[in-house]
């Protein structure tokens, strides 16, 4: 177990020699380059998630796009928080957050979807979320005691995740066919 430092005038003078770093201490423990790299990769999967949902949001047609596009525009605005989010504590780091359009689906973990039948995007946005959650937990475990505040803002997002994953497994439930002998449940196969 490691010491406490007690020394206040210590922490001081640490504090004044390396006030260019910000929020970065010696006591962070995380490797701060693969943090920010990790971070932007998450910040990408988000925007592509944002930009899934929103086209979906629109696209979606036929008696039940009611209420299934209107989860999409929710799950869509959740998303666009969670990618402001993850760019803030980008910069907290040091870092850049990447939004260049150009490399977002090499760098998301996620994949964008352009399907135009309603149980297919709700499929995909499915398994969308269940990609996040994946990431996200094993986001969480890799950072550990290294960077807490990073490791809770990615612990908040995969509790949103399971949420959105929740929500689309049980708009697929009340989607009259979609889970049916000729469609697979996602993440199974047929």
């Amino acid at each position: 177990m490691a010491e406490f430092l007690t020394d206040i005038k210590e922490i001081r003078a640490r504090a004044r020699e390396e006030i260019d770093k910000g929020p970065i201490t010696a006591a962070y423990g995380a490797d701060l380059p693969r943090v920010i790299q990790v971070c932007n990769e998450a910040l990408a999967t988000e925007i592509v998630c944002v930009l899934r949902y929103k086209r979906h949001y629109y696209t979606a047609t036929g008696i039940h796009a009611g209420t299934v596009a209107a989860e999409f525009l929710e799950h869509a605005a959740e998303e666009q928080e969670h990618a402001d989010r993850i760019a803030q504590r980008i910069v907290q780091l040091g870092g850049e957050p990447d939004f260049n359009p150009s490399t977002l689906t090499t760098r998301a973990h996620a994949e964008y979807d352009d399907s135009l039948d309603l149980i297919e995007m709700v499929k995909e946005d499915l398994v969308a979320e269940r990609i996040a959650i994946a990431s996200y937990t094993e986001i969480v475990k890799w950072l550990g005691d290294g960077d807490v505040t990073t490791r809770r803002i990615f612990e908040d997002l995969l509790a949103q995740e399971e949420e959105h994953a929740d929500d689309l497994k049980n708009l697929l439930e009340r989607l009259p066919g979609a889970l049916g002998a000729d469609r697979p449940e996602p993440g199974v196969a047929p």
